[in-house]
């Protein structure tokens, strides 16, 4: 089906590329100058085009706009060793887009048209692919509903874009993280599971509340007792205890099934580390960070990769942790996975998708 998708090109007059400084860059604020746009209408996706960036029209009555039917995905493209660029595992990327679409009442984008839009717009944006160490290009797949309808029922129309954007690290240091046990992010029977622009808004005044304290982070924990780890706000929560490599379980629907997540469960277990999806307990946590056994712990996303964790505040407690620069798992994970981004070490699962 790939072939029959014919996407319209009209590129832009004036490129930003000159204009942009590659050296200061802020993530999320710069795009590249072209953006990819379909229609869902009388049960079909058409009019795919790869337009100029630029603002778009929208009914005030959009039902997006006031019943939340809207989601995103998030991925990133890579400057190889060979100047080439590869799209990270797009396809992982396009399973979970159709999952969060399915929980969403929206309508499945089959995965042919999620990748062509993709690489189609990669490619004619190739330039804006940073060639700097731990520099990306961030990718951002988005669907929300159109029909100008004040009804609490699904849309019949919707709008997929993506846009793009060159950057560079997200976090710069590592993180003090706040252990949430007032505020919940997502419950059993939910939609945690789902990258629902509801998620995030829901999550912003406890993550703004955490910031103003000092924090870089939160740690959510489950909504029935507060008592385990579910994930933080912008990331999965890893953790080395007792040389095993923990993480939450995602069963229970009520978090997000990283993309980083799955990559660096995969490559710990072809290291031959002892790998445990499961309840994380707080209390088995901060009895490590008291013991010496819990020797590391980091958010994994794929906007910052891996982000390490210094300290854990609980009950009024702040629990430092190991210094990141002595950790030995988050370093080797972080070198081992840009190798393989980056083109300069085999890419054994087949991974890159090279544009």
């Amino acid at each position: 089906m790939t072939a029959t998708i014919d996407i319209s090109i009209k590129k832009t007059d004036h490129s930003r590329l000159a204009e942009t400084d590659f050296n200061s860059l802020q993530f999320g604020r710069t795009f590249s100058d072209h953006m990819f746009m379909a229609d869902y209408a009388d049960g079909e996706w058409k009019n795919f085009q790869i337009v100029p960036y630029a603002e778009i029209s929208l009914s005030p009555a959009s039902s997006s706009l006031h019943y939340g039917q809207a989601f995103f995905e998030g991925l990133k493209a890579f400057k190889q060793a060979d100047g080439k660029a590869a799209i990270f595992r797009i396809d992982k990327n396009a399973e979970r887009f159709n999952k969060s679409a399915e929980r969403l009442c929206m309508p499945e984008l089959p995965e042919e048209i999620f990748i062509k839009s993709i690489a189609t717009l990669v490619d004619i944006d190739r330039d804006w692919v940073p060639s700097k160490p731990n520099h990306s290009l961030y990718i951002r797949p988005y669907m929300f509903a159109t029909e100008a309808f004040l009804g609490v029922t699904p849309s019949t129309t919707y709008k997929y874009i993506v846009l793009t954007c060159p950057v560079g690290p997200y976090f710069t240091k590592p993180l003090r993280v706040k252990i949430e046990t007032n505020y919940t992010r997502a419950a059993e029977g939910g939609y945690g599971y789902a990258k629902a622009a509801g998620n995030y808004g829901g999550a912003m005044l406890p993550a703004r509340k955490a910031m103003q304290e000092g924090f870089d982070q939160l740690i959510w924990t489950d909504a029935k007792e507060h008592k385990y780890v579910e994930e933080m706000g912008a990331a999965n929560a890893m953790f080395l205890l007792d040389g095993k490599l923990i993480t939450p379980a995602t069963d229970k629907n009520t978090i997000l099934k990283g993309v980083t997540r799955d990559t660096i469960l995969t490559l710990a277990r072809d290291m031959g580390y002892t790998v445990e999806e499961r309840p994380v307990a707080i209390a088995e946590l901060i009895a490590g960070a008291e013991n010496g056994k819990l020797t590391d712990a980091f958010g994994a996303g794929t906007a910052f990769t891996i982000a390490p964790i210094a300290s854990l505040y609980y009950k009024d407690e702040e629990y430092f942790l190991t210094d990141p620069e002595t950790r030995e798992f988050s370093k080797k994970m972080l070198k081992t996975l840009n190798d393989i981004r980056y083109g300069l070490a085999p890419d054994p699962h087949n991974w890159n998708y090279i544009v």
